[in-house]
């Protein structure tokens, strides 16, 4: 099931929205569900704390009347938590999508508070984000995602040849054909999170099986993607059994 998020700091607005929605995930029997109702952000910030789902839908206020917080500010951390999170805003204005582009954020849809009008804007961007997903489901195309600096990068898995220990304490650098990004992270966790398709060749080296292009088992090299990297004694006959 989908979980829906809403902050909105207009309680009337608020429960039109959710009306709004609720009556269509009900007719049309979407596998959704409003789990948090927030009039503040930390309030929604702590119920997505609790429940530490990803992939969520996120229908959010851009004037939030808070000291700390406004929409912008608040999609940019949810970026952070669910970095494959929808984000829908609702605004009393028109173009955003310059302030989106400014915070590094990629907004699904922009729904002006039109009291005559939102319960319709609200029905066709739900069916919208339910196609995608959809759309995603039949055409899955898998993505690591990082974080260069302040921006999210999403790397579709297939484009990856390597991850590699950076020079860096607590670094890696990310190889593509075409270029190599320097992130925060570990192996391990990179390993447990990219699946079967890659293989920890060596302490410092998880690469991508399919990319593999030679094996120097003598010298203790791979080839991937026209580079070279290690390979420790201790996991070439794992190696060599994928490669059968």
């Amino acid at each position: 099931m989908i979980h829906i998020y809403l902050c909105d700091d207009e309680a009337g607005v608020r429960r039109q929205i959710e009306t709004a929605l609720e009556k269509k995930i009900l007719i049309e029997d979407y596998d959704m569900k409003i789990v948090c109702s927030a009039a503040k952000p930390t309030q929604l910030l702590d119920a997505l704390e609790q429940t530490g789902g990803k992939g969520n839908i996120y229908f959010l206020d851009v004037d939030l009347r808070d000291l700390e917080w406004d929409g912008f500010l608040l999609g940019k951390e949810l970026r952070q938590r669910d970095p494959h999170g929808i984000l829908v805003y609702i605004t009393s204005y028109g173009n955003l999508a310059s302030r989106t582009f400014q915070y590094h954020l990629e907004a699904f849809d922009y729904i002006v508070k039109e009291p005559e009008k939102l319960e319709a804007s609200l029905s066709s961007c739900l069916e919208a984000i339910r196609d995608r997903l959809l759309e995603e489901c039949k055409n899955p195309r898998r993505v690591y995602t990082l974080r260069v600096g302040d921006t999210l990068r999403h790397i579709p898995l297939e484009e990856i040849l390597f991850f590699e220990t950076a020079p860096r304490s607590h670094h890696v650098l990310l190889h593509t054909a075409t270029s190599c990004m320097d992130f925060l992270g570990g192996l391990n966790e990179i390993e447990a999170e990219v699946g079967t398709g890659f293989f920890r060749a060596h302490r410092s080296y998880l690469v991508a099986l399919d990319k593999i292009e030679e094996i120097d088992l003598k010298h203790n090299k791979l080839r991937v993607g026209g580079r070279e990297c290690l390979i420790s004694r201790s996991a070439k006959s794992a190696l060599m059994k994928h490669k059968e």
